[in-house]
């Protein structure tokens, strides 16, 4: 319970923040489909695979809390929160079985160090995005589940492991957390590699080829199968997106394993996008230095495996779990994110948690108790930080451009504030920072023109909105705000054709609506433009 409570501190200021603009707008805000657990929303919760991921265990949560809090952020937040503690709690348990059989230490000493690799895991700033951001409830309810499989999995037999409840249950916990998202996939390896340390359940006296390890092998087919079957639905989830080369993808690989390593020991600069740049040479400094670094570790762990074993295996751990966030295949804008070390931060926090057992074995006992307070102070304190920033849409967008400057999703986000705060000629320098960096970022060319339009420009909006368009000629908005351009301009006549052509596209579009009724009262036709009035009032009144 303490260690749950203790967990739970640093990410408080999260139960103030609301809904932001990085997908929970798309999630939340305007998305009608979860907000219940009727036969509707579960129907598309069971088939949806909005915005790339295929999670209905997460959206059953989700429709939940919407039953409970209605639109209250404040409930989400709540709801994420308690998952979280509940995956601390978990972890201790877990850290404690996995201690017990590393070495001969004392029942005391074991919980202590038990004790440390929860909560140098819960209290942590790269915890953060996965707490204080509704989106990420995936996470904190996939590792819930997890931990859960894994400690069902410890109760095996390994005799005869068929034949007992706990491994069935193991078996479910894990096809729940995979339906709650898929990257825990990983977890049948991560099984195999605790039945070798520090289970030892195979190999030494055993043999790795015995019959009773034979039937532990066998007992990981269906947890193979299961995340088999995930991969392809997560692949069939996924938004297409461009691919890079080979030579990208193990540059880009390398360089998020270097990042996440040291992230985990200096925990700052931290933001909600690392973006990926628009080219990625493999033979730049950054790229060739991460490869470096990760073959070093490497190395190093395996240059010390007799003596330490817990290393190897620590890092090998957390390779494992983090392989299907590492860009073998790219998925979202981002080169890297907090949230992808979720699953993978317990093989370190264990790491750090035996290192802390050997040292409360010794004379040296107080000062390691004293440096393993320190640094979960130093954690919190930094996470307590780090979740204000998670507040609103303007702290998150305003710490993305003030961290990255080279990302165009950041910028154009950061621009889309200003805009909120009627500072167009700030918005309008990100805007053009956004499309500088990436000429066919149709949203950044599409709000660029609002800015310029906003500041009475309508001559000058028109270049970059009829490139939106151009990029995207499903772009909806971006032919409402040409059109009205364009009627800034006087030419009603294609301002109306814009207007028709977003209805098109979008009939719930109630800009183009309302715009087009204000044209036809300019050109004297009252008559029709109370109808489209009419239908605007419809559509307003109908958004969520």
């Amino acid at each position: 319970m303490l260690v749950a409570i203790l967990a739970t501190l640093p990410f408080l200021p999260a139960l103030g923040a609301g809904f932001v603009s990085w997908d929970d707008d798309q999630n939340f805000v305007t998305n009608l489909a979860y907000r219940g657990l009727g036969p509707e929303q579960l129907s598309w919760m069971w088939s949806t695979f909005h915005l790339g991921h295929y999670t209905p265990l997460t959206w059953m949560t989700l429709g939940l809390d919407h039953a409970l809090w209605g639109m209250d952020p404040r409930g989400y937040h709540l709801t994420n929160l308690l998952l979280h503690a509940t995956t601390a709690s978990l972890l201790f348990v877990v850290a404690q079985r996995l201690l017990r059989a590393a070495a001969n230490w004392t029942p005391s000493n074991v919980t202590l160090a038990a004790a440390f690799a929860a909560l140098v895991f819960a209290v942590h700033p790269l915890r953060v995005e996965s707490v204080a951001w509704v989106t990420e409830r995936r996470d904190v309810l996939s590792e819930c589940l997890a931990l859960a499989s894994v400690l069902c999995w410890f109760r095996l037999r390994p005799l005869s492991p068929w034949k007992q409840p706990t491994y069935w249950a193991s078996v479910v916990l894990f096809l729940f957390g995979l339906l709650s998202k898929a990257t825990i996939l990983t977890l049948p390896a991560l099984l195999l590699l605790l039945t070798m340390y520090p289970l030892r359940w195979v190999g030494g006296a055993t043999g790795r080829w015995s019959a009773e390890s034979r039937r532990l092998y066998a007992s990981l087919v269906p947890f193979a199968l299961l995340s088999a079957a995930s991969a392809v639905m997560s692949f069939v989830a996924l938004q297409p997106v461009t691919q890079l080369a080979v030579p990208g993808k193990a540059a880009v690989s390398f360089y998020s394993l270097a990042f996440y390593s040291w992230k985990t020991i200096a925990p700052i600069r931290l933001s909600p996008l690392y973006a990926m740049p628009a080219q990625v040479d493999p033979f730049t400094a950054k790229y060739l230095l991460s490869a470096f670094a990760v073959l070093a570790i490497s190395l190093g762990a395996w240059a010390v495996r007799r003596r330490w074993p817990a290393v190897p295996v620590a890092w090998l751990a957390f390779v494992i779990a983090l392989f299907p966030m590492l860009g073998i295949h790219q998925n979202g804008p981002q080169i890297a994110a907090d949230r992808y070390t979720y699953h993978a931060a317990p093989a370190l926090a264990l790491l750090a948690a035996s290192a802390l057992a050997l040292l409360l074995g010794t004379r040296h006992r107080r000062l390691a108790l004293t440096g393993a307070g320190t640094t979960l102070l130093v954690l919190g304190s930094l996470s307590w930080r780090q979740a204000g920033i998670w507040h609103d849409s303007a702290t998150l967008w305003e710490q993305v451009a003030r961290l990255d400057s080279g990302g165009w999703i950041g910028r154009n986000n950061w621009g889309n504030v200003l805009m909120s705060r009627d500072r167009f000629t700030d918005a309008e320098v990100e805007f053009r920072g956004a499309v500088t960096l990436n000429p066919r970022y149709a949203e950044a060319q599409n709000n660029l023109g609002v800015a310029l339009a906003r500041q009475r420009r309508p001559a000058e909006a028109l270049g970059p909105l009829r490139r939106a368009l151009a990029l995207d000629s499903a772009y909806d908005e971006a032919a409402v705000n040409l059109g009205a351009a364009l009627a800034q301009l006087g030419d009603d006549v294609q301002a109306i054709a814009l207007y028709r052509r977003a209805l098109a596209i979008d009939p719930s579009n109630a800009a183009a609506q309302m715009n087009w009724g204000n044209a036809l009262l300019r050109q004297g036709r009252a008559a029709e433009a109370a109808e489209h009035h009419a239908a605007a009032r419809t559509l307003f009144s109908a958004r969520p």
